[in-house]
This record gives C-alpha cells, sequence and structure tokens, in this order.
C-alpha cells in the first residue's frame, strides 16, 4: 500500500482471478504514482450482500468508496477519477 493522498482505492477480488492480478497492477502504477493509498478485499469473505452483487462483477474497483468500475480497470478512467476527486 502506499499513502499520501486522503483518497483511496479499494478493489474486491479473489485468490487465482487473473483479472484481479491484472487489475492490481494497474491500481498499483496508479496509486504509487498520484500517491494514492489503495486496499485489496476477498470477496470470499466479504458480507453475503457483497457476493451476490460483486461476485460475477469481479474485480470491482471502488475510489473513495463509490463504485468505479468492474472486471477490468482502465487506468486512464482510474488516473481521471483520482485527480477529478482532488
Amino acid at each position: 500500500m502506499t499513502g499520501g493522498s486522503p483518497h483511496r482505492i479499494t478493489m474486491l477480488g479473489r485468490p487465482g482471478c487473473h483479472l484481479c492480478d491484472e487489475a492490481l497492477a494497474v491500481i498499483e502504477r496508479v496509486a504509487a504514482e498520484l500517491g494514492v493509498s489503495y486496499e485489496v478485499r476477498d470477496i470470499t469473505v466479504a458480507p453475503a450482500e457483497e457476493k451476490e452483487e460483486y461476485w460475477e462483477k469481479i474485480p470491482v474497483t471502488f475510489v473513495d468508496g463509490a463504485r468505479h468500475d468492474f472486471w477490468r480497470v482502465s487506468e486512464k478512467r482510474l488516473r481521471a477519477a483520482l485527480r477529478g476527486a482532488h
């Protein structure tokens, strides 16, 4: 994780998910460059409501708690969302 900005990226994924690995690489790169913190949450231990809503959409990313993207993370869209949040 990185820190510096009050903004946070959250990724909801699961172990062994290749799309989650790809999304995390984008998140790590953008977070490091912009000084934004991030966390990764495992959907397999998430509350039932989250599993029901997001299981078929992982990886799901959130910026400051608001759903941002699912299935794939667009580096361009993520950067824009974080810059717009400043």
